[in-house]
């Protein structure tokens, strides 16, 4: 075989291996978009701007305005912003996949840090539930539970208790009714 015969071949062969590869890739599938299975969208009746009002107990009802947002981290994240009883805070939450759990770190300008997990509530009694990590046996139990949702409104409770063998109790009961866009 000359030496231009042998550039020829080479060149041929080269040609198919890219043609191939070109073809190969042209049909792989496109990955889905990170955070687009269902389970992303379990907490989206959460997502809007809220009114909040709940009772003080002494006969006053209290007032606040909870925003939430999915537009900070795109479909990955939801964003809450709350304002009321004297209170600023704000979480993030998202799906955790390898768990199989919903989780949510919440702030405020109290000093207040609560690291939550959960998702639907599989009793049915409830439409959503998040308990916080326990960093201490002696830390108190708290959890919050979102009930009786529909497209415009919805029961939020904060709840506690001391110890394992106790009932839930609430701590702080708000209702919530969709702002008009």
């Amino acid at each position: 075989m000359t030496l231009n015969n042998l550039v020829i071949l080479a060149t041929l062969v080269a040609g198919t291996c890219l043609s191939a590869a070109a073809h190969s890739q042209s049909n792989t599938p496109t990955p889905p978009a990170p955070c687009s299975s269902e389970e992303f969208r379990q907490l989206d009746f959460w997502v809007g701007s809220w009114h909040a009002e709940w009772d003080n107990g002494d006969g006053t009802t209290g007032h606040g305005e909870n925003h939430i947002t999915r537009d900070e981290f795109g479909d990955c994240v939801i964003y809450e912003r709350f304002s009321g009883a004297g209170l600023n805070g704000m979480s993030v939450s998202t799906y955790f996949a390898p768990l199989g759990l919903w989780r949510q770190a919440w702030v405020d300008d109290q000093g207040g840090f609560f690291s939550l997990s959960g998702g639907p509530d599989a009793s049915g009694e409830f439409d959503f539930v998040l308990t916080n990590t326990r960093l201490t046996e002696t830390a108190p139990h708290r959890r919050m539970v979102w009930q009786d949702v529909t497209a415009d409104e919805f029961t939020w409770r904060w709840q506690g208790r001391a110890t394992d063998d106790e009932d839930w109790g609430d701590l702080w009961v708000i209702h919530y009714s969709r702002m008009d866009e």
